[in-house]
């Protein structure tokens, strides 16, 4: 039986540090432009789709001819709207879904040979539950931004803990390789649906990271390092660097036109 891949981007307006931040212009064109863009260069996945509550949003995808969900505008957590995206593009689409990648819509420079690595990853190991991206933190100044959720990973490369503090702590004297999440991620498509039914969690509420839900459940989560990086907008000031980066050298700008 063929392993079915799907993409989903969620998006929506209502962003609490960067409200509309979906469609903010980047070298002219919306951000969620780019990165469905990119993400449909993938060789990998089977179906993409937009995730989204706000029409503005919906509108702008179906005007490139591209496929978006619309979903309820109550949810705290992305991946819950992922989650009843995945439900409603099974039905459109007639098959059911093996493999869910949720590519966060506030990574204009995704490359797509990074949705590549974890669909290829889940495919290799179906026991993998979870599957997440994570870089080398190259230095002190992205180790200690809280923007960036640090990962301490064990010698199988699960995942023991993940926080916007700098960890692990370099004050004692650790000098070992530190890591940051990216905001990709692969799912198993039955432990997606769990896992929108467990109950949020302490740690994960501390510290704003949803799979921290995952660990304190009890379950791995499976990380994946890469030597793709890319540039994430999480405040207005952002724009400015990743135009800045697109310019200077993006490989995949120049492949697709808005």
């Amino acid at each position: 039986m063929t392993v079915k891949s799907l993409v989903v981007i969620p998006a929506r307006m209502a962003a609490s540090r960067f409200p509309g931040k979906p469609m903010v212009k980047i070298l002219g064109t919306p951000m969620i432009g780019h990165i469905l863009k990119r993400s449909l260069f993938s060789k990998a996945a089977d179906f993409t789709y937009v995730a989204t509550c706000d029409r503005e949003i919906s509108d702008y995808v179906q005007s490139l001819g591209e496929k978006s969900v619309m979903t309820s505008d109550t949810y705290e957590r992305e991946i819950e709207r992922v989650a009843e995206a995945l439900i409603k593009i099974e039905s459109e689409v007639s098959a059911r879904i093996d493999i869910v990648v949720m590519v966060q819509g506030d990574e204009p420079m995704v490359d797509p040979k990074m949705i590549d690595q974890l669909v290829d990853g889940m495919r290799q190991d179906p026991t993998v539950k979870v599957l997440n991206l994570m870089v080398k933190i190259e230095n002190d100044g992205e180790f200690e931004d809280p923007n960036a959720v640090k990962v301490v990973v064990g010698p199988d490369f699960n995942a023991i803990y993940f926080s916007r503090e700098p960890i692990p702590t370099a004050k004692k004297g650790y000098d070992g390789p530190r890591y940051k999440q990216l905001g990709m991620i692969a799912f198993n498509r039955d432990f997606l649906l769990r896992y929108v039914q467990l109950s949020p969690t302490p740690l994960e509420i501390a510290e704003s990271v949803d799979m921290m839900r995952v660990i304190e459940h009890g379950e791995k989560v499976k990380m994946l390092l890469t030597d793709e990086r890319c540039l994430a907008v999480d405040v207005p000031q952002d724009v400015i660097t990743v135009e800045t980066q697109m310019r200077k050298s993006d490989p995949w700008l120049a492949r697709y036109s808005l």
